[in-house]
């Protein structure tokens, strides 16, 4: 298919922007919903200890994504790349490359989960009363590692090939089954941890078998046993393409395992003990998943609009993605932020009952860790846009900013002097300086494509 023929390089990037990314979103919501689905459930059928441990084993779930980001972005991004440049031929290769890597992966992810479940549960930060909950639940979720890796990462190989609307039915079909199963185990059956992780794993499952079954009728490029053979030079490629993505998920699990460690220390030496803070802290953060997957699934959506039309010189196409995204993903987060400082306790709430110590912390973590979410939205979709445009390097650095570069030595230091209040504080700060760092590489790429589209002569 032509630049002239194909859709990315002539339709509405307006329309495109929404038929891509309504599906990326819903299917990233989907994916938090899976997270989040279960806290509700555990936190009404088993209580903190099952909070806590969710908190716990979150980072596998984190390491999960990364991995299904560097091959699935990143088989995306080389896929839409050379179809832009008019190679079909080529193309096959990145996306069947791609999903073999993905499930080879997942089960390796899965191995060494069951063989160092505990030793890995205790280095996470888990105190020891936590730590039969999260073997429990982790002993049964590691077994859908592969399910759940090809689903995310394979998800975005199906949008690169025009079809968004069956990634999301793919998603939400697992979320459906999770959410009726979780009921019916938890609350009904009352299977606590198993019953929430087995709901988990039979989504997974579901929804691994909906992209496979799509595999067989791909419609860009006809895929035979031959694409999904891999070679080093296109796994290669599709991971130096994807690495952004999957160092920022690898960044997340980092900061994840210090904050909990962090929390389980000075939450100690407080007021509020060692559960309540990791308890309050995991609600919290997977709440704001929902917001951060609305941004991401932006991001996703535009990336095969980025992507084909860089690679088929339409610059004033790519920078118009990229600014409706960021506008876009500005104002949802702006009525995230709204939300997070006026009903806290509420949404607490829901995650079932706790002291009035939790709730404090919960509050406060609440209003200040999350106080400028409204920025959030300015690093992804920037390191996104790095990817989509095949300057992984870039979209590395970016990717690492608000975890490593600022967050973590902030969440090191300023609990040393003010106790569990500087962890709290942590958030804000990365978030704005993170925000910072991102608008200014973006509009510094903005400059250097002008600069091309002029050389090249073509429109800017």
């Amino acid at each position: 298919m032509s630049d002239n023929q194909n859709p990315l390089g002539y339709a509405s990037v307006t329309r495109l922007m929404f038929k891509f990314a309504i599906p990326s979103i819903i299917g990233m919501l989907v994916s938090a919903l899976y997270n989040i689905v279960d806290q509700l459930f555990i936190g009404q059928g088993v209580g903190t200890n099952g909070n806590a441990a969710t908190n716990i084993a979150f980072p596998f779930s984190t390491a999960c994504m990364a991995i299904a980001l560097l091959l699935g972005i990143g088989g995306a991004s080389c896929f839409n790349l050379t179809l832009g440049r008019g190679d079909k031929k080529l193309a096959g290769f990145y996306a069947g490359n791609a999903i073999t890597m993905l499930i080879s992966c997942g089960v390796v992810l899965s191995a060494i989960t069951l063989v160092f479940l505990t030793p890995l549960l205790k280095f996470f930060g888990s105190p020891d009363e936590v730590l039969p909950y999260a073997q429990e639940y982790v002993r049964v979720t590691a077994l859908g590692f592969p399910f759940l890796i090809l689903t995310t990462g394979g998800g975005h190989i199906v949008r690169a090939d025009g079809s968004p609307t069956m990634t999301m039915i793919c998603n939400l079909t697992g979320a459906v089954i999770n959410t009726v199963l979780d009921a019916l185990f938890v609350l009904g059956f009352k299977w606590g941890m198993m019953g929430a992780a087995a709901a988990t794993v039979i989504g997974q499952v579901i929804s691994a078998v909906i992209v496979l079954v799509y595999l067989r009728h791909f419609k860009t490029v006809e895929l035979t046993m031959k694409h999904f053979k891999p070679q080093f030079t296109t796994v290669k490629r599709i991971a130096t393409i994807g690495m952004a993505s999957c160092f920022n998920q690898l960044a997340i699990a980092v900061v994840q395992i210090v904050l909990n460690n962090s929390l389980k220390h000075y939450g100690a030496l407080s007021i509020y003990g060692d559960k309540e803070p990791l308890a309050v802290a995991g609600i919290v953060m997977k709440v704001n998943m929902i917001v951060f997957s609305i941004v991401i699934g932006l991001a996703q959506g535009t990336q095969p609009i980025e992507s084909f039309n860089y690679g088929a010189r339409k610059y004033s196409r790519v920078k118009k993605a990229y600014i409706l995204a960021i506008v876009t993903g500005g104002a949802i987060s702006l009525v995230a932020f709204v939300m997070f400082q006026l009903f806290p306790r509420e949404i607490l709430s829901l995650f079932g009952e706790g002291s009035e110590t939790y709730f404090e912390f919960g509050v406060k973590f609440f209003r200040i860790f999350l106080f400028f979410t409204w920025a959030n939205c300015l690093q992804p979709i920037t390191s996104t846009f790095f990817t989509s445009i095949g300057k992984p390097i870039k979209g590395v650095f970016l990717s690492m900013t608000r975890q490593m570069i600022f967050f973590m030595p902030f969440l090191v230091i300023m609990p040393m002097f003010l106790g569990i209040e500087g962890i709290v504080y942590t958030g804000p700060i990365a978030d704005v300086l993170s925000a910072i760092v991102a608008i200014t590489m973006a509009l510094f790429d903005f400059r250097a494509m002008n600069k091309l589209a002029a050389k090249e002569g073509v429109p800017a």
